[in-house]
């Protein structure tokens, strides 16, 4: 006959309880941090900041106007293949300016092992000479 095999009781097996002094149980310091994220609350700041220009829009930041830099990510190319579109062309009417699409390295890894599955969408980014690569 086979042996019993023992349960060793370990450190990780025991059920763990909380000490009697322990500070999360006593009731009077939960009433108090209660007490005090509810005043935090009760009296929030009034900030006022200084109004700026509407004439200043787009002028802060120069690369916010076109051309537009896009990075393309693996469902927005899968997207386009789905529902026919020519990415760059898309782009162009969607954003009404000149689009710079990007692909970055890992989006070519993640469409290389996809497999078959992908492999339009791996072979429409590679012959196309349009996109620029990160």
């Amino acid at each position: 006959m086979p042996k019993v095999k023992r349960f060793v009781k370990t450190t990780a097996n025991k059920p763990k309880l909380l000490k009697t002094t322990d500070n999360r149980i006593n009731p009077n310091i939960r009433e108090l941090k209660k007490k005090k994220v509810a005043s935090k609350n009760d009296n929030p700041q009034v900030r006022e900041l200084p109004r700026k220009s509407a004439a200043l829009f787009l002028q802060y930041n120069e690369h916010l106007g076109p051309p537009y830099h896009v990075i393309l990510d693996t469902n927005f190319i899968n997207f386009s293949i789905k529902n026919k579109l020519d990415i760059v062309k898309s782009m162009t009417d969607c954003l009404y300016a000149k689009c710079v699409p990007y692909i970055t390295d890992c989006v070519l890894g993640e469409l290389e092992k996809m497999g078959t599955k992908f492999k339009l969408a791996l072979r429409l980014i590679i012959n196309v000479d349009v996109f620029a690569y990160l």
